[in-house]
C-alpha cells in the first residue's frame, strides 16, 4: 500500500508538471512571406498567465545555422535552449530560419545576388512581425556569433529597448578571417595567399583570380556577399544602437575571443558586459583544448553554460 501512495503521489507531480510546463508557454511555428520566398521561424510566448510580455528576436550565426543554432551534421540545440530558458522566464521569442538555410532553404537568392543586407532586411522584417504580436511589450534582440552583427545594425531601430552582442566579433570580418585563417594549420602561409584577395574585397573590388588553393573560400560568385560583409565594422555599428547594450562572450570559446568583448566594450562604454567561465562558441561548458571543444558541437544533450541563462535574463527583466 505505501508503494502504491508513493507511485500515486509521484504519477501526480510527474502530471502536475507537464500540465504547468504547458501552461507556462507555447511554440508557434510562423512564416513571413508567400511562395519560394517564405522565411520561417518558431515563435513562443507566455501563456494566459502573462498578458503583456518582453519579447526577443534571436539571430543565428554565420553560414548555415538555423534557427535552433544547428547545422548539417553540427546539432547542438543551443539557440533553441536560449528561447526555452527564456520562455520559463515569461520572456517570448522568435528565433528564425535565415534565408537559404533550414525551412527557409527555397527562399535562397542566386550565390552570387546575396549581399549581408539581406540578411539585416529579412531581420528588421522579422522584428516588425514581433512587435505586431498580441501582448509584446517591450523588444530585445539576441544575436549569436555572425547574427551579433546583423542586429548590431537591427537594433539601431530606437523601438529596441535593449540589444545582446553573443559571442560577437570585436573587429570586422575581414580581420577576423585573418585572426581564424592565422590559427589553422600552416597559417602564415595560407595567409599569406589569401592576403591579395582579402585586400581587394576590403576596397570593394572584385579578384578575378584568387589563388586556387583559396577557391572555395574566394570563389568569384560569394566575393560581392564578402565584400558587402567587410564594410561593417560592428564597433561603429554598436556605437549607433540606442537601447541598451550588452556584451557575453565565454572563456573557452576559440572562434571569438575575450579580445573581441574588450573591443567592443571600448566601442561602447556603458555596455553591461557579462564573462561567462568556461563557455564556449556554442554555449556550452568546454575546455579550451580545441578538440574536446569542438566535441560539444555536436552534443544537444549538454546544457546551456551556467550563469548564460541569468545573465540574459537579468539583462532583459531589467525595468
Amino acid at each position: 500500500m505505501t508503494r502504491f501512495i508513493v507511485f500515486l503521489i509521484a504519477a501526480l507531480t510527474l502530471t502536475t508538471s507537464a500540465f504547468a510546463t504547458e501552461a507556462m508557454w507555447t511554440e508557434t511555428a510562423v512564416k513571413l512571406g508567400d511562395g519560394d520566398a517564405t522565411l520561417y521561424g518558431s515563435y513562443i510566448a507566455p501563456g494566459p498567465w502573462k498578458s503583456e510580455f518582453d519579447a526577443v528576436l534571436v539571430l543565428s550565426g554565420s553560414g548555415p545555422t538555423d534557427r535552433d543554432g544547428n547545422q548539417a551534421n553540427m546539432k547542438n540545440d543551443s539557440l533553441k535552449m536560449v528561447a526555452h530558458a527564456l520562455a520559463g522566464a515569461g520572456i517570448a521569442t522568435l528565433r528564425v530560419d535565415k534565408r537559404g538555410v533550414g525551412e527557409s532553404s527555397k527562399a535562397a537568392t542566386r550565390e552570387e545576388d546575396l549581399r549581408f543586407d539581406t540578411y539585416v532586411d529579412d531581420a528588421k522584417a522579422w522584428l516588425a512581425f514581433l512587435k505586431s504580436q498580441p501582448g509584446v511589450k517591450r523588444l530585445f534582440i539576441i544575436g549569436h556569433s555572425e547574427g551579433a552583427l546583423i542586429g548590431s545594425v537591427v537594433a539601431q531601430d530606437e523601438q529596441v529597448t535593449g540589444y545582446v552582442s553573443l559571442a560577437g566579433a570585436g573587429e570586422p570580418a575581414a580581420d577576423v578571417l585573418r585572426r581564424q585563417i592565422k590559427a589553422s594549420p600552416n597559417g602564415d602561409q595560407v595567409l599569406a595567399l589569401a592576403e591579395p584577395t582579402l585586400a581587394k574585397l576590403e576596397k570593394g573590388e572584385l579578384d578575378p583570380a584568387p589563388n586556387p588553393l583559396l577557391i572555395s573560400l574566394f570563389r568569384t560568385s560569394v566575393q560581392p556577399y564578402l565584400i558587402s560583409w567587410f564594410r561593417y565594422d560592428p564597433r561603429i555599428e554598436i556605437a549607433k544602437v540606442p537601447g541598451r547594450f550588452m556584451i557575453v562572450q565565454g572563456t573557452t570559446d576559440f572562434q571569438v575571443l575575450l579580445a573581441d568583448a574588450d573591443s567592443l566594450a571600448v566601442a561602447r562604454p556603458d555596455a553591461e558586459k557579462a564573462i561567462i567561465e568556461g563557455m564556449n562558441h556554442v554555449l556550452k561548458v568546454a575546455p579550451a583544448e580545441r578538440v574536446a571543444n569542438a566535441a560539444t558541437y555536436t552534443d544537444p544533450t549538454l546544457p546551456l553554460a551556467p550563469g548564460l541563462e541569468e545573465a540574459l535574463r537579468g539583462f532583459i527583466e531589467k525595468p
